[in-house]
């Protein structure tokens, strides 16, 4: 992966991130034209991520303010739920990655084939929830944040969108979109800054978690993906409260006929 690939690679996940389309899916689609072997595109895949949280906490650092003010007040509050909602959230990716990490990597070097299968579930998944009328609530509860939690774990797969799942699921059970987009975006912090904190204790102790990729293609696609995040953070939170589902399901759709169309002329990305 040289400097312009990666640039182009952390624009797009800075911009597909925040909406539900799949942005590891869409790395994996940008790996296979560039060529990308599997292990440099998982390796940049979790560095590009650790940028877009970053942008996260920018944009929404008043919600995170307000949480850590919350905790310190040492009694439950608001605030405290909130945080523990998170918490149980992490519980089934904590799972997957501490027991299936193996498995997950492999998955990201099997080809386009897989990515489009799970468009194609992304776009079934958004038109669901877009015409299911669950009655709805006006927080989250506990359960719903582990169920939600779950949707998240299944999204580890590229190509089905963390979070198109994790708002559909949350809509399918009876949470407000504008509630869910906010939680959806806040509780994908923790599992990823653990997963950045994991690989470089693996570096530390001298193990080869980044593939061949070079430093700067790193750095490049780290801001790229950074900058991008932070301008497109706000906008697409707004176009998720305010938006339809069935327009990205349609957009998914079409995106997961043609990958898996595409996947029939590019070799897997190994």
């Amino acid at each position: 992966m040289d400097w312009l690939q990666a640039l182009i690679l952390g624009i797009i996940q800075g911009l597909t991130e925040y909406l539900p389309v799949s942005s590891s899916g869409h790395l994996a689609i940008g790996a296979a034209l560039f060529d990308i072997d599997g292990a440099d595109n998982l390796a940049f895949t979790i560095m590009v991520h650790v940028a877009t949280v970053c942008s996260t906490i920018v944009v929404l650092w008043s919600e995170i303010e307000w949480i850590v003010k919350g905790l310190f007040k040492f009694k439950m509050n608001d605030a405290t739920r909130y945080f523990l909602n998170i918490v149980v959230s992490m519980i089934p990716v904590g799972i997957v990655g501490l027991f299936f990490k193996d498995k997950v990597e492999e998955i990201f070097g099997s080809g386009l084939l897989i990515v489009g299968c799970m468009l194609l579930l992304t776009a079934a998944l958004l038109t669901f929830a877009h015409f299911a009328k669950p009655r709805q609530r006006d927080h989250i509860t506990m359960r719903d944040a582990f169920i939600i939690g779950l949707a998240q774990a299944c999204a580890v797969m590229p190509g089905l969108s963390r979070s198109g799942s994790t708002i559909a699921t949350g809509l399918l059970i009876g949470n407000r979109k504008e509630t869910l987009a906010q939680f959806s975006f806040l509780m994908v912090i923790p599992p990823i800054l653990g997963e950045a904190l994991l690989d470089t204790l693996k570096m530390v102790k001298g193990e080869d978690v980044m593939g061949g990729i070079g430093t700067v293609p790193l750095v490049v696609g780290f801001l790229a993906a950074f900058i991008s995040g932070c301008v497109a953070c706000k906008w697409m939170i707004g176009i998720v409260k305010r938006g339809k589902l069935i327009y990205f399901g349609i957009y998914c759709a079409i995106a997961g006929i043609l990958t898996i169309l595409l996947s029939q002329y590019l070799p897997a990305v190994a």
